[in-house]
C-alpha cells in the first residue's frame, strides 16, 4: 500500500511528538540551568570520591540513553561510567553494579512507573557500599520520582512536561533524557545549534524516508561506532515497535555488524550507517557502508552524516550544522531520521502508531513483570 509519506507528522500523536523536539530541547536546556545550582551541588558531593562509578541505567529506549551519553561523559569526568540496562541489574544484580566501589546510579526514566525501575534503585541500596542517585524522568508522579524525591541522597530531576510521550514509542523523552544528562554533567553542547539542525531535518525528512518506503523494504540495518551505537540500536527498536515487528531490524556497531550479523542481509533489506563526525571512527564506518553498498545496491544504503558529505556510493542523508558537535550530541537530530522512518513504515503497514498492538501484547509501560525477592547479598 502507498503511504502519502508527507503528512505523517501530522497524521497521529506520535508524528506530532517527532515535530516537537526542537521546542523541547530549547525547553530542557532550560529546565537544567534553572536547577544548575542545586544540580551542580549534589553532583560534586556525589562525584568526590575519585573511586565512585557512575552507572547509567534504564530499560527499553531508556537504556539506549546510556549507550549514547557514557563515553562523552567517561571524558568529562575522567572516571569509569557504564551503561547497564536495568532489567540485567534487576536479574543479575551482582554482576551488574559494581558492590565493593562507591556508585552514583544514574535511573532514566519516562514514566518511572515501570518494575525494574524502581527495583534498581533497591537494589543499589542494598548491595553497594555506598550509592546516591540521579533520577532522569519525564514524569513527577511516577513511583520512582516519588519515591526519591524527599531522599537526602538523590536528586530528581523532571523535565519539561512535552517530554512525557504520550504515544507509544519514546521519542521526545528519549532526546530529552539524552540531552538532560549530557547538560546535567556539563558536557559541552550547543543546544540551539541541534535544534536549528533538527528543524532543518524535519523540513526535509517526509520526501527522503517516502523513497525508502517506496522500495517496500522488509529488513532495516542501522549501525554506528561509539556512541552513535546507542543510536543504531535505539533505531532499530522505534522500527520494531511501530511496526509491532512486521518490519525486523537490527542496530549493531558498524565493525561488529560482519560478524554474523551481516548473515540478515537480503534482497529486501535497506540498511543505514550513521558516520561518526570523529575522523579516525568515521573510516570504519564508511568502510562498511561501502561494503553494503556492494552487496545490496547503492539505493538501499543511507548514510546519515553530521560531517559533510560522504565519498561513498549511497544515499546521502545530511544534518546541517552539527560538525563540530560530539556523536551524543548531534545523535539527537539525527533519530529524527529514524522515528520517521519508523513512523512512516507503522502507517504504511496499516497500524496506529500510537498503539500498535491493540491487543495488549507489548505496552506503553511494561507488563507482566515479577520481582522476585533477592534472598542472599552473594551471587555469580
Amino acid at each position: 500500500m502507498a503511504t502519502e509519506v508527507r503528512t505523517v507528522l501530522g497524521s497521529c500523536r506520535t508524528g506530532f511528538e517527532i515535530a516537537q523536539q526542537p521546542r523541547v530541547w530549547r525547553d530542557v536546556a532550560g529546565v537544567v540551568e534553572g536547577r544548575r545550582g542545586d544540580l551542580d551541588r549534589f553532583l560534586a558531593d556525589a562525584l568526590a570520591d575519585p573511586a565512585c562509578v557512575v552507572v547509567l541505567a534504564g530499560a527499553g529506549t531508556s537504556s539506549f540513553i546510556g549507550e549514547l551519553v557514557a563515553h562523552p561523559l567517561a571524558r568529562r569526568l575522567a572516571r569509569t561510567v557504564t551503561a547497564v540496562p536495568t532489567t540485567d541489574v534487576v536479574s543479575a544484580p551482582h554482576a551488574a553494579l559494581p558492590v565493593d566501589r562507591p556508585v552514583l546510579l544514574v535511573s532514566f526514566a519516562r514514566s518511572g512507573d515501570s518494575p525494574e525501575s524502581v527495583a534498581a534503585v533497591e537494589l543499589a541500596d542494598r548491595l553497594t557500599s555506598t550509592v546516591r542517585h540521579l533520577v532522569i524522568t519525564c514524569n513527577p508522579d511516577g513511583d520512582l520520582a516519588r519515591r526519591c524525591g524527599s531522599r537526602d541522597d538523590a536528586f530528581v530531576l523532571v523535565l519539561p512536561p512535552e517530554s512525557n510521550d504520550e504515544g507509544f514509542a519514546m521519542t521526545s523523552s528519549f532526546t530529552g533524557m539524552a540531552l538532560a544528562t549530557l547538560l546535567a554533567f556539563g558536557v559541552d553542547v550547543d543546544v540551539e545549534q541541534l535544534a536549528v539542525a533538527g528543524e532543518a531535518v524535519l523540513a526535509g525528512v517526509e520526501p527522503a524516508v517516502a523513497a525508502l518506503i517506496a522500495q517496500r523494504p522488509r529488513r532495516l540495518i542501522y549501525l554506528g561506532s561509539g556512541a552513535l551505537k546507542g543510536l543504531a540500536h535505539e533505531s532499530a527498536l522505534k522500527c520494531l515497535e511501530l511496526t509491532a515487528g512486521r518490519i525486523f531490524a537490527v542496530g549493531d556497531a558498524s565493525m561488529a555488524f560482519r560478524h554474523g550479523p551481516k548473515s540478515t542481509l537480503d534482497a529486501d533489506t535497506v540498511a543505514v550507517v550513521y558516520l561518526s563526525n570523529d575522523e579516525y571512527t568515521r573510516a570504519y564506518d564508511l568502510d562498511i557502508a561501502r561494503e553494503l553498498s556492494a552487496a545490496i545496491g547503492r539505493e538501499r544504503v543511507v548514510v546519515v552524516d553530521g560531517a559533510g558529505e560522504a565519498d561513498v556510493p549511497a544515499v546521502t542523508w545530511r544534518v546541517p550544522g552539527v560538525a563540530t558537535q560530539a556523536d551524543a550530541a548531534w545523535a539527537l537530530p539525527a533519530i529524527v531520521f529514524a522515528q520517521t522512518l519508523a513512523l512512516a513504515a507503522s502507517l504504511d503497514e496499516g497500524l496506529s502508531p500510537d498503539n500498535p498492538f491493540p491487543g495488549g501484547e507489548v505496552n506503553r509501560v511494561v507488563q507482566g513483570v515479577v520481582i522476585h525477592p533477592l534472598t542472599a547479598n552473594k551471587g555469580s
